[in-house]
């Protein structure tokens, strides 16, 4: 099945229809989306990162999960599948894909979905709307970022904290200095590196197509990049997508943060799930870079707008702990999914051959 999650596109696949092996797997999951090529014109794939993703979902190998989901970020130019990060776009349609599957029952008007993402351990609880027995696909939920409306799918984050990393703050600290610049190295779903804008001499406002033809600004975010891979503990991010860059600066469009998010080479339209969970967390840890420019609801449970180049994304937070040491204890927010397509994906003739024939051996 294809499936817009969020303000992605992916490409669902049960794992018992593909091969066992990851290797064997990645060299059909390349040759189905046309990678390597700019313009994945031979396959499946939408020749942009944010719609050359992939899902394999089975039924969970833990009791307390419904499925277990694996992530696969199939790069465009190169023939890499990195199931090194999460996606919580793409997340957001493994609860349709897995009642249209028949991996998990309709539970009545609202079936909530237990799902445990293999890349990264993280568990989420998805509510899809499910009247009349089965996925309801339309309704008045809208997203910024994906035009029209859709049915709402709540999700909501148990332990997303160093999913990655394996700590909120893989340095300890909730401000590093690197490559001479102020950030915050954290892993909230999502391994992200947050630093102000004006750090980088930029405004924070600048239109997405502007950033992604900024050169400069490519090179110097790649440059703190890389330093910070090694601090938090993920080795030479050289190959990696992660972490992700994210530049904050003052709200401007009524909301709690701006970002203008990298993914990590080129300037998102909007801004992930986990991204924006992630710098929504930074923007609570005092002294942070986030926190320096971003406007705080107050109360314990806070609802944040983080602004994007092309809206907004409203992340729910529940903050415990002490104003001088806060701990984010729950995450969520709100998001869409359809249906595209259901049918078959053919690979390169003599790559199906050769698995037929790898898999006859076996």
């Amino acid at each position: 099945m294809i499936l817009r999650g969020g303000t992605s596109k992916g490409a669902y696949f049960l794992a018992e229809d593909l091969p066992s092996d990851p290797g064997r797997r990645d060299a059909l999951l390349l040759s189905i989306m046309g990678s390597p090529d700019p313009r994945q014109i031979d396959g499946m794939g939408g020749a942009h990162p944010l719609t050359s993703k992939i899902a394999i979902v089975s039924k969970s190998q833990r009791p307390d999960c419904d499925v277990d989901f694996l992530f696969g970020q199939v790069v465009v130019d190169k023939p890499k599948v990195d199931v090194t990060p999460n996606c919580g776009n793409i997340l957001a349609g493994i609860g349709p894909f897995a009642i249209e599957r028949g991996l998990v029952p309709v539970r009545g008007p609202v079936t909530r979905v237990r799902v445990h993402t293999v890349n990264t351990g993280t568990i989420a609880e998805l509510s899809v709307q499910t009247p009349d027995g089965r996925v309801a696909y339309g309704g008045d939920a809208r997203i910024d970022g994906v035009p029209g409306t859709a049915a709402p799918i709540a999700v909501e984050f148990l332990d997303a904290a160093g999913s990655v990393c394996g700590s909120l703050l893989p340095t300890g600290n909730a401000v590093d200095r690197v490559a001479g610049i102020d950030a915050t190295l954290i892993d909230n779903g999502m391994p992200v590196v947050v630093l102000e804008a004006a750090a980088v001499g930029r405004t924070g406002y600048e239109l997405r197509d502007v950033l992604d033809k900024d050169t400069e600004l490519k090179a110097r975010l790649e440059e703190i990049r890389l330093e910070a891979g090694r601090l938090m503990g993920l080795g030479d991010v050289s190959s990696k997508v992660v972490p992700k860059m994210a530049l904050v600066a003052p709200p401007a469009a009524g909301g709690h943060v701006c970002t203008r998010s990298f993914i990590p080479h080129e300037c998102h339209a909007s801004i992930g799930v986990f991204a924006a969970v992630t710098v929504a967390t930074a923007c609570v840890l005092p002294g942070s870079p986030a926190a320096r420019v971003a406007k705080i609801p107050p109360g314990r449970e806070k609802t944040l707008s983080v602004e994007h180049p092309t809206g907004e994304f409203s992340v729910v937070i529940e903050v415990g702990g002490t104003e001088d040491s806060p701990v984010v204890e729950k995450a969520g927010l709100l998001r869409t999914a359809r249906l595209l397509f259901e049918g078959h994906a053919f690979a390169h003739e003599a790559l199906a051959e050769a698995l037929d024939a790898g898999r006859d051996a076996a």
